[in-house]
């Protein structure tokens, strides 16, 4: 196939993609997501015509990705200093970057990201007591024992079925449940806090994204149309 075929064929050319950009790396998309649409969207929300020219452009792209983590990390860090309470955590980076790579993905919708970020943690504490850990200190201080890999262990897993279960799959989630299980952060008002760590960020997505022009969900993700089946082959 050449060049020109593969430009007339969109759908051949990203094929899981639906034409959104996550699927595999296009012009229009060199980073293979969608962080391409949120740059042009801002730029034209902002009006900076001659930026509109490059928003594609890869040094372009991490300028923006640069100001972009270091705004809404900032912004959760610096609630953290003023409230003295962790509402910032590891797992808040990669799920920051899952809302303005590919915003429109499942896994970065609302819901899939709170009910996601719900479960690792519940399932993390629900194994601190069944270890007996819920006042031990971090595996960071005392080390790896045994109840503690089995803490660590049963979060995961189960963090990691439930999640499937529950129709929310949010990869991060499974960094938040560790942070848990491992004893980093395990005491029941630090834990609702993550909850409001992740719901904040949660609406920075939002925000960002719909003042960018993304069809980014309010809630739940949005619903693929229905593929229509094959025509049958024709009879011998």
């Amino acid at each position: 196939m050449t060049e020109r075929d593969r430009q007339s064929t969109p759908a051949a050319a990203e094929p899981w993609g639906n034409g959104r950009g996550y699927g595999p790396i296009s012009p229009r998309h060199p980073l293979g997501g969608e962080m391409t649409d949120v740059v042009r969207g801002i730029f034209t929300r902002l009006r900076l015509p001659w930026l509109l020219q490059r928003y594609s452009k890869i040094p372009v792209l991490a300028v923006f990705s640069c100001v972009n983590g270091f705004v809404s990390i900032g912004l959760m860090a610096t609630l953290a200093v003023v409230t003295k309470s962790p509402f910032v955590f590891p797992s808040l980076g990669p799920t920051a970057f899952l809302f303005f790579y590919t915003p429109t993905a499942a896994s970065a919708a609302p819901r899939t990201t709170i009910l996601g970020h719900s479960i690792g943690i519940a399932v993390a504490y629900m194994s601190l007591l069944i270890t007996g850990l819920t006042h031990a200190g971090p595996a960071t201080a005392t080390g790896v024992t045994l109840p503690r890999a089995i803490a660590a262990a049963l979060s995961l897993g189960l963090t990691a079925g439930l999640m499937v279960l529950a129709r929310a799959p949010h990869p991060p989630a499974g960094a938040t449940t560790l942070i848990v299980s491992l004893g980093i952060l395990s005491q029941p008002p630090m834990l609702l806090v993550l909850l409001g760590g992740v719901v904040l960020l949660t609406l920075q997505a939002i925000l960002i994204n719909r003042l960018a022009g993304v069809d980014y969900p309010l809630w739940a993700p949005r619903q693929a149309r229905p593929e229509q089946d094959p025509p049958p082959p024709p009879p011998p």
